[in-house]
């Protein structure tokens, strides 16, 4: 048995870019500064429902060299939850399990203190309900959509904006030499954070967020008369969580009934048939989807994500379980995971930046 205090971590739910800089943090901080010993879990959980464990002791080799790299080292996996874990019978058939215990007890037989999970909504969702289950946790906010509670940015944003801003840039071009209606889809579940952002950075004239449930008329009515006015060409980005009024819902690809989130897709490619029905404009559908979630990290995710995972070491050092990192304002600050599960941060209607859209001319179909 060491005498150091030994903890694990691990990355849960999609890839995101920066997710090696949080891992690289953690040990940095950890290992060489406090002498803790940092385990990563391969594959989030599943690396404690293998046999034999699949650990590896992270040590400063490690993590050299990560900082600009996307992916996890650690690898991970957003199918089914160890409360909910997908197995496949001799039938062919998929049953889902609990196995949560075996998890609580892989923990106890590596002698971690606690945890540091690196994850988005549903995966700090996981993390409380280990922590009810005596399992000392801390929640590091990892996802592309920005859409998690308490606090003002996760990291793996900022990267998907650049990436859909850099796409409507190139967009623009081919839309003005072909006059055509350029549609681009983004990320970002129930949350419109990566077409707002995206969406303004990049001079776009329609965009549509699952906030604000849209009316095709009004979509169509902005570009019949961008064209009466000479503008030939238009750009509109959807969320791939954008839902028509008249419906009400998002467009669902399919779900495995297991607790894995319903796949969204189809939004786009919905409203640009639309439109050129309609209208009678050519249009096109550009889908980005997992581009936003691959690749190296932005230099401000890098440093997001340093500094969280700094951030995670200072709560273990001060055995503060049970709290994630969160960035309010300029700092770095721990709050009680427990006030962040069941929640999601989705756009302000009527906040400051859909209304400086609203006042350049943007349309948003409401």
């Amino acid at each position: 048995m060491s005498d150091k205090r030994r903890i694990g971590i691990l990355t849960s739910g999609g890839d995101c870019p920066g997710l090696n800089p949080v891992i690289r943090a953690v040990v940095k901080r950890g290992v060489t500064q406090l002498g803790l010993e940092v385990f990563g879990i391969r594959d989030s959980y599943n690396g404690l429902l293998s046999s034999p464990y699949r650990v590896m002791n992270l040590g400063r080799d490690a993590v050299r060299g990560i900082l600009t790299r996307g992916g996890t080292i650690l690898g991970t996996t957003n199918h089914g939850s160890p409360f909910a874990f997908p197995m496949k019978q001799a039938s062919g058939e998929i049953v889902y399990v609990d196995r949560s215990r075996e998890v609580v007890e892989a923990v106890r037989i590596l002698e971690l203190e606690g945890v540091i999970m690196v994850g988005g909504d549903g995966s700090l969702k996981i993390a409380h309900q280990f922590m009810e289950m005596g399992v000392p946790m801390i929640g590091v906010p990892k996802t592309i959509d920005n859409d998690i509670a308490a606090t003002d940015y996760t990291f793996g944003f900022n990267t998907a904006v650049e990436v859909a801003t850099e796409a409507i840039d190139r967009l623009q071009s081919t839309a003005e030499s072909h006059d055509r209606v350029m549609v681009c889809e983004v990320m970002g579940r129930d949350a419109g954070w990566i077409a707002l952002h995206a969406g303004i950075a990049g001079g776009a004239d329609v965009i549509l967020v699952p906030e604000l449930p849209f009316d095709l008329a009004r979509v169509c009515d902005k570009l019949k008369r961008r064209v009466a006015a000479g503008r030939l060409s238009s750009i509109v980005v959807v969320a791939e969580g954008a839902a028509e009024s008249t419906f009400g819902q998002s467009i669902v690809e399919h779900g495995d009934g297991g607790g894995r989130m319903p796949r969204l897709g189809g939004a786009g490619a919905y409203v640009a048939k639309s439109i050129q029905e309609r209208t009678g404009i050519e249009t096109r559908v550009t889908v980005l989807g997992h581009l936003q979630r691959g690749g190296t990290p932005s230099a401000y995710d890098r440093l997001l994500a340093t500094r969280y995972g700094f951030g995670a070491v200072e709560l273990v050092r001060e055995k503060r379980w049970g709290e994630m990192v969160a960035l309010k304002g300029t700092e770095i600050v721990g709050v009680p995971i427990i006030d962040v599960v069941g929640r999601i941060k989705t756009i302000d209607p009527n906040g400051q930046t859909v209304q400086a859209a609203k006042g350049l001319g943007i349309e948003f179909g409401i």
